[in-house]
């Protein structure tokens, strides 16, 4: 039976089967291409270049490509397999990835409002308003995936310290990336409606907040996990390197909103004696927001050696076979090199400049060296893997050995 099992698995699937099999963790990729997307806008060397831009361009739309055949894909999963969906939601890690949908939206959004809009002037006040009404809907996503999947974990899902991963971020961190896109679309906003513009830096401070709040009482958990039980084992090793997102990108949303205060504040209505009236709130709000960013960037960078050490250990034990969630390394990494260089803007530093510079040719690597197995893998469909549906799977294999040595035995009765 267990060879029928990885004989079933193993073969090359069809377009149900990978439709069947298509899990909430390619959404990762989305992510991970649009953070290069990112690095190739924000690249201080030759960033106004023509290749640059073109770079920026074209993993933009490749990305949107991406993003919405996924989409589409998901879409036909649950609809053509309705029961799929109760088995997903209860399954204890494939569920969690459900927030990687609107972290991947995030990164369009990002370049659609920095890159198109303030870059090329594209679609004017309706493109803009646009882009603006979209993170309004991944925002109610978000926060539907954070408070949802909190409250799925607690009451449907069996949870223990020792099989605890870093993937239990992956829902609240949608709060934070869902922030830093409204702080880098307050600028494109103010042109047109400055109380609008106040409206959406607001919000993401709020969101910013809570997401980076409950990321760092999971990370105190992790903590615990590790010295208790040591390093995850396999493929979930990779996970160490998820909480340098949660650090990283409410950095860079505090470096964006902080920015945009200064630029919304003093207010110009309201009561003359309120404290946002009054000429010096906008730099405060914005130098205390630059040295939270700091803090959270020293934070990061120790996940970052926490992480290599992490591999590093287990590498020297085992081997890792590739899996689809490695591309859950991809957005972290671009986060952290995407932040060292805005600090090298905020502070005209350097230092930040050309860590950030070589940081994000070593995130543009790995996603390469990343995507270029998930390609090889495609056209066999052995990349497409439920782990949610291989009960079902060794049930129905199961079901087909019975009934074939039924038929043998009803044919061996039978024979004169």
């Amino acid at each position: 039976m267990s060879r029928d099992v990885g004989a079933a698995t193993l073969r090359r699937k069809s377009l149900k089967d990978v439709v069947r099999h298509f899990t909430p963790v390619w959404f990762a990729v989305t992510m991970g291409t649009g953070s290069i997307a990112m690095l190739f806008h924000n690249f201080p060397y030759a960033g106004d270049s023509p290749a640059m831009r073109g770079f920026t361009l074209a993993f933009f739309f490749f990305n949107l490509v991406l993003f919405l055949l996924f989409s589409v894909i998901t879409a036909a999963r649950y609809i053509l397999f309705p029961g799929i969906w109760s088995r997903m939601i209860r399954d204890p890690v494939q569920s969690l990835y459900i927030g990687t949908f609107p972290m991947g939206a995030t990164t369009l959004i990002n370049i659609a409002s920095s890159d198109i809009f303030q870059t090329y002037g594209f679609g004017g006040k309706p493109f803009i308003y646009t882009v603006w009404a979209c993170w309004w809907i991944n925002v109610a996503i978000s926060i539907t995936c954070c408070f949802g999947m909190m409250h799925v974990m607690i009451t449907l899902q069996q949870h223990s310290l020792k099989s605890m991963t870093t993937v239990w971020l992956l829902p609240v961190v949608t709060l934070v990336v869902g922030s830093s896109s409204g702080g880098v679309l307050v600028p494109a906003l103010q042109v047109y409606s400055p109380s609008y513009a106040l409206l959406t830096a607001t919000f993401s401070s709020c969101m910013v907040t809570i997401g980076l709040s409950l990321s760092l009482m999971l990370l105190t958990i992790y903590i615990l996990r590790l010295v208790v039980y040591g390093y995850p084992t396999g493929a979930s090793i990779l996970s160490v390197f998820l909480p340098i997102a949660p650090c990283g990108q409410a950095a860079y949303s505090l470096l964006q909103l902080g920015s945009s205060f200064r630029l919304l504040l003093p207010l110009n209505y309201g009561d003359p004696g309120g404290l946002l009236r009054q000429p010096g709130t906008g730099e405060v709000v914005e130098v205390i927001c630059v040295v939270g960013a700091v803090v959270l960037w020293s934070l990061a960078s120790m996940w970052i050696l926490f992480a290599m050490v992490g591999l590093g250990y287990t590498l020297r034990r085992e081997r890792i076979d590739f899996r689809l969630p490695f591309w859950g390394t991809v957005f972290p990494n671009g986060v952290y090199a995407n932040l060292n260089l805005a600090l090298a803007t905020t502070f005209s530093s350097t230092f930040f400049r050309v860590w950030g510079s070589i940081y994000a040719v070593g995130t543009l690597i790995l996603w390469v060296c990343i995507a270029l197995p998930t390609i090889r893998m495609v056209p066999s469909g052995r990349i497409f893997d439920a782990p949610c549906l291989e009960e079902v799977m060794i049930g129905e294999t199961g079901r087909e050995t019975e009934k074939s040595e039924d038929d043998l035995k009803n044919l061996l009765r039978d024979d004169p």
